[in-house]
């Protein structure tokens, strides 16, 4: 895979409550992905990006929330998330990341 796809396929690191906890529990960590990654392109973008062994990835369809504006009903867009498990004794530092 090209440096390229890498950063099209890798949005940006997801984070929340439950990301934070399925980091410190399972060695999981959770990325925003393009909405045509494939598993396989997910795994090949992690390991590039941050030189880690990837475990297992699963990944999700995380649909468009329905909002009133003031001009009517607007739908936020559908996006993609990750969830990435490691190998064991391996972490991301989101700081520095070479």
């Amino acid at each position: 895979m090209n440096q390229e796809r890498v950063f099209q396929v890798l949005v940006g690191p997801h984070t929340s409550e439950k990301a934070a906890i399925a980091a410190d529990t399972s060695n999981q960590y959770v990325f925003k992905v393009a909405v045509d990654a494939t598993k396989a392109e997910v795994r090949k973008a992690v390991e590039q990006l941050f030189k880690v062994d990837v475990v297992d990835v699963n990944t999700l369809r995380v649909k468009g929330k329905s909002k009133r504006t003031r001009y009517g009903m607007s739908i936020r867009p559908t996006w993609k998330k990750a969830y990435v498990k490691l190998a064991q004794g391996q972490d991301i530092d989101f700081a520095v990341a070479d």
